[in-house]
């Protein structure tokens, strides 16, 4: 059963669970693709700034769609412990994953902000944002590396997930708000009515819309 029309309803309903909490000098990291366009509603409802955070997950040797664990682009590595003796993965294949990994996600950050600076994370409060989690092996690692970057406090924003992986992320966040956490959990998907693909042309509009909203508020004041 479909809880949300699509990622533009579930942004909204995610940012009306967040107002009731204080954001110090706010700032709202979002996964592309699908979690710009949830991540855009958050940011707009609460007169945030919205950026990206691109990490990428480490495929299992022969099946790179099977997780082993993610990396972000500073090198912040999460690693499924579990996965990784189960399979036999050894070290250099893992250290040469994580090198492709941070390769595209060098290539994505440059695609997504063009030439923008970067947001320094020291002392804020951020939110990290996705249009839904199953694993969770990239969001756990966005949150280890904006903690890492210094950020005040880190909150998850998340739409859906299973109850497994939201207690997870309790360990790597100080808030985690997810609307629905069903036991029962195939994709996320199955979720929403339409969860057509997000382009990157739409992330580099979204990016561009919010930034041009803050840069004519900085102007009028």
């Amino acid at each position: 059963m479909a809880l949300f029309a699509n990622r533009l309803q579930a942004g909204q309903q995610l940012a009306e669970a967040l107002q009731r909490f204080s954001f110090k000098n706010g700032l709202v990291l979002a996964i592309p693709r699908g979690g710009v366009v949830v991540g855009y509603e958050i940011a707009d409802a609460l007169n945030l700034l919205l950026d990206v955070i691109v990490p990428r997950k480490l495929g299992a040797p022969g099946n790179p769609e099977y997780a082993i664990g993610a990396v972000a682009e500073d090198g912040t590595m999460i690693l499924d412990e579990n996965a990784i003796e189960y399979l036999h993965v050894p070290q250099d294949y893992i250290e040469r994953e994580s090198a492709m990994q941070k390769q595209e996600i060098q290539r994505r950050m440059r695609l997504y902000r063009q030439d923008t600076p970067y947001p320094d994370l020291k002392g804020r409060d951020v939110i990290v944002v996705d249009d839904g989690i199953a694993t969770g092996s990239t969001m756990k690692a966005a949150l280890a590396s904006v903690k890492n970057c210094g950020a005040n406090t880190v909150t998850a924003a998340i739409p859906v997930g299973p109850p497994s992986t939201i207690d997870a992320l309790k360990k790597l966040a100080d808030r985690v708000v997810c609307l629905f956490t069903p036991e029962s959990f195939f994709a996320i998907g199955e979720f929403y009515d339409d969860f057509s693909q997000t382009s990157d042309d739409e992330v580099i509009y979204l990016l561009g819309k919010n930034r041009e909203k803050h840069v004519l508020e900085s102007v009028s004041r």
